[in-house]
């Protein structure tokens, strides 16, 4: 019979695997994501108390983001310019394009108008960069390419905002401060924490608060449409229809273009993902700040796409190296 002390020990290894993990499951990113969205579908009370923290939580993970942004970036301006006007022309003219187009030719609502509106107006999402690194393609081309965006955005997002939904319903002021504090500040920020050594504390934790940050934020825009998406889920098929056409139909037709050109498998990798990922979380954050609660919906709807749409490419990419792994 084991003595007391094999007992303890074999209780304290039992508690020890558990404790690690729940740990792994609470720092799980699609967990998180769909937990958020089952908490905003069936406690929506609570995102009243929330919204007002959606802009701050963003501009951390912007914060976070670009963080790890190596300042020797900015040394070479001739060097980014390429990556940079490829990545302008893949998020804003044919990823952008197509949103604007379906939205024109699909949505008559004007909430959801006025939300596909932001979401073309907003640069790529941040995760593009550790996508691209998971998925096996060229990193620093995407680096740059973001980055190049998020500059860019600066000036586009609020041209576009103000000339296709109107001064009289954006307040000029507003939008700007708003871009200031989830691009700009954050930029600056990350630059600090970079030169005072704090960057290097931060990254064992930096994933947790992304993921934990986008669950707050999924779960305010889910929480506040609530009866929406209880009572009237019929009314976002169309805008189901535009995130589908935008992440796998886009990313189908980007990938066959690049292969007729001949294009690195590395490159194409990152080509896709800019010209398939916007950054919803922005998105929806300029939409509650500026709009309504429902002008966040094809933001949170597009999130969900997105998701699902990274867990194929993964996929994809695993059977194309282990053929045999296809059921």
């Amino acid at each position: 019979m084991p003595s007391v002390s094999i007992w303890r020990e074999m209780i304290n290894d039992t508690f020890k695997f558990m404790r690690n993990k729940i740990y792994r499951l609470l720092r799980n990113r699609d967990l998180l994501l769909i937990l958020s969205i089952l908490l905003g579908l069936l406690w929506g009370e609570g995102a009243r108390w929330t919204g007002p923290t959606v802009i701050p939580v963003l501009a951390v993970v912007m914060t976070l983001a670009t963080m790890g942004v190596s300042g020797n970036v900015f040394l070479s301006p001739r060097a980014m310019l390429g990556p940079a006007l490829a990545g302008l022309a893949m998020n804003y003219g044919v990823l952008g394009g197509v949103i604007f187009g379906l939205n024109t030719l699909l949505i008559r609502e004007e909430a959801l108008r006025a939300g596909f509106v932001i979401m073309t107006a907003v640069p790529p999402a941040v995760a593009v960069i550790p996508f691209t690194v998971l998925l096996g393609g060229d990193g620093t081309f995407s680096l740059i390419a973001t980055i190049g965006c998020y500059l860019g955005a600066l000036i586009i997002t609020p041209l576009i905002t103000l000339e296709f939904l109107g001064t009289g319903f954006v307040d000029r002021v507003k939008l700007i401060t708003i871009m200031v504090e989830l691009i700009l500040v954050p930029l600056m920020l990350s630059r600090i924490l970079r030169r005072i050594g704090m960057a290097r504390r931060i990254e064992p934790v930096k994933g947790a608060i992304t993921n934990w940050s986008f669950f707050l934020v999924t779960y305010t825009i889910v929480g506040l449409n609530q009866a929406t998406f209880l009572n009237q889920p019929l009314s976002l098929l169309r805008v189901a229809v535009i995130a589908l056409a935008t992440t796998f139909f886009l990313g189908f037709v980007i990938e066959g273009m690049s292969r007729i050109l001949r294009l690195d498998s590395r490159k194409i990798t990152s080509l896709v993902l800019l010209g398939t990922q916007k950054n919803t979380g922005l998105a929806a954050g300029l939409a509650l700040a500026l709009f309504s609660d429902k002008t966040a919906l094809p933001a949170t709807v597009s999130t969900i796409f997105s998701l699902v749409y990274f867990i194929w490419l993964s996929l994809k990419r695993r059977w194309a190296h282990n053929p045999d792994a296809v059921p």
